[in-house]
């Protein structure tokens, strides 16, 4: 509620100063050693917890959904799903440093992560401007139509954004078209492993039907285990990581608190 008072009601700018704000003194209060957060560099006792809940997302199990305890950092607010990706690509960016990325509908920690790696052109964009959360700099693209050349980027990140969109297949078939010969494409969704076969159904129009049937009022789908089927169907060559083949997850080092049941979701556009 607090937040939308303050997209309602406050100019973007000062909107950010109060986030900014209250983000600085979560710091101090959550101050401790239990879990690090990579994208702010700092320790706490605790994360806030955070997610939504609902009959159909206990009922199927929906990985990427429900209520997660120590799931969003009190100083950054970074997600679980957000730490899992930067595990992924601090070890995949050790051995082969992307030279252009699009990132469709940027996190804000990631979007520093990558702005902050210089030897990357980066482009990020989404379908519409959401005040607070996207920077100003944000790009206007529709994921279903790329505005982007054949062949122009060799990293793209699709995070949670496929269970939104119309057509699933029209935008992964786009995603493989910008990426070069060899790039990768990261697809995280919501998915539920009790669930066989993606179910969709283009009658359910209404907020309510979607949120009975698919666990959230604004997708479109509730993706199953076959989900790596449809990414090949694509045309990907498709791997999933699991967060225990990751180095900064595995050598139990430093708690990041993510979830060990999310998968990563890798589509490969292949050279031939």
């Amino acid at each position: 509620m607090y937040r939308v008072l303050l997209k309602r009601y406050l100019p973007a700018d000062i909107a950010r100063l109060f986030k900014w704000t209250e983000l600085r003194i979560n710091k101090l209060i959550y101050s401790g050693n239990t879990f690090l957060c990579p994208y702010c560099s700092q320790t706490y006792r605790l994360f806030k917890s955070g997610g939504i809940t609902n009959q159909l997302i206990e009922k199927m199990d929906i990985i990427g959904a429900g209520i997660r305890q120590n799931m969003v950092c009190p100083g950054c607010g970074s997600t679980d799903r957000d730490r899992l990706l930067y595990a992924y690509f601090d070890h995949e960016f050790k051995f082969l440093r992307p030279k252009k990325l699009l990132h469709i509908a940027p996190e804000p920690c990631l979007n520093s992560y990558f702005k902050n790696i210089v030897s990357i052109s980066y482009v990020f964009g989404a379908k519409f401007h959401e005040g607070l959360y996207y920077p100003k700099e944000l790009e206007i693209i529709n994921l279903e139509h790329l505005q982007y050349a054949d062949n122009t980027f060799d990293w793209v990140v699709c995070n949670h954004v496929l269970e939104h969109v119309e057509d699933e297949f029209q935008s992964l078939a786009e995603i493989l078209r910008v990426l070069t010969p060899g790039g990768k494409a990261v697809l995280q969704v919501p998915w539920s492993p009790k669930l066989e076969i993606t179910f969709e159904d283009p009658t359910y129009v209404t907020e309510s039907d979607r949120l009975k049937h698919y666990g959230q009022d604004d997708h479109l789908r509730l993706f199953g285990k076959d989900y790596p089927g449809r990414i090949a169907k694509a045309g990907f060559k498709v791997s999933i990581i699991k967060p225990s083949d990751l180095p900064l997850i595995a050598d139990n080092k430093v708690n990041l608190s993510i979830n060990p049941r999310e998968l990563i979701f890798v589509g490969e556009k292949q050279t031939s």
